[in-house]
């Protein structure tokens, strides 16, 4: 829980994409609506599916296209509805964009990726979205009743241009401690809302991106912070219950409270 370690074996690059090609650089501060932002106009009423709830991407080859990219979807194993919500009776997951789609966003965006890339890029950009949705469930296991129906994901926003105020206070911590904390900032921000089907409420969930040193097999490292945002006091709870288990373990793992004659001893600051 919290900022988690991740990696993807069956990547072939040794670095992490620079942000989710759906939405702009994270290097380059929010702009105009030409040349910032999801290259998906939201505040059309046509700029979703109703089906599947995600953008009309065009699945057709650009001209100047190098390689042919696959058309075929993947389906996420993220709940998009549980139950009887939209009256089927089955619960459905949400559709991941083909290569082709995410290929044509990133041409609309102007960013120069090789054709013959974009599938490892959808791969790792599938990877991340799942394990993102682990660390999600991880919190809810902390309010979920047992008779409760898994939560689902309602709807998300890409915010690569905003860093989040946890990751400004990381960033100020490396400023101040560069030897002890990351300077680099998450390459990607996600917001997503959640529903717990049990009463409808709708929770807030901040997911940092950040790249993390490759693995000993060389695949690309990345971590993880995900967290409920303070939208209300029952996440201001969690994650405070969180905070303190992650000081009781660090103690317990330096040996707090032990002698070397069994007994117990103060903790030395």
């Amino acid at each position: 829980m919290g900022q988690s370690v991740s990696s993807q074996s069956s990547a072939t690059t040794s670095s992490p994409p620079s942000s989710c090609p759906m939405h702009n650089s994270p290097n380059t501060p929010p702009a105009a609506k030409s040349s910032g932002g999801c290259p998906i106009d939201h505040s059309s009423p046509n700029a979703f599916n109703p089906a599947n709830q995600m953008p009309n991407l065009p699945q057709t080859p650009i001209s100047s296209q190098s390689v042919p990219l696959p058309t075929e979807r993947t389906m996420s194993s993220i709940p998009r509805v549980v139950d009887d919500e939209a009256g089927t009776g089955s619960r459905q997951t949400w559709e991941y964009p083909s290569p082709q789609q995410f290929y044509n966003a990133l041409v609309r965006k102007g960013m120069e990726t090789p054709a013959e890339h974009v599938e490892t890029v959808v791969e790792i950009h599938n990877f991340l979205n799942e394990r993102a949705w682990g660390e999600v469930l991880k919190w809810e296991k902390r309010v979920t009743r047992e008779d409760d129906d898994e939560p689902h994901l309602a709807r998300f926003k890409g915010r690569p241009g905003e860093m989040s105020p946890k990751a400004r206070f990381w960033m100020l911590a490396g400023w101040l401690l560069p030897s002890r904390f990351n300077t680099e900032p998450p390459f990607d921000r996600h917001d997503w809302i959640v529903r717990r089907p049990r009463d409808g409420t709708e929770v807030r969930y901040v997911i940092d991106y950040y790249s993390a040193p490759p693995t000993t097999d060389g695949a690309p490292g990345f971590a993880l912070d995900v967290r409920p945002a303070l939208d209300s006091f029952e996440s201001i709870q969690q994650r405070m219950g969180v905070g303190m288990d992650s000081v009781w373990e660090e103690l317990r793992e330096k040996g707090w409270g032990k002698s070397d004659r069994g007994g117990t001893q103060q903790a030395m600051s």
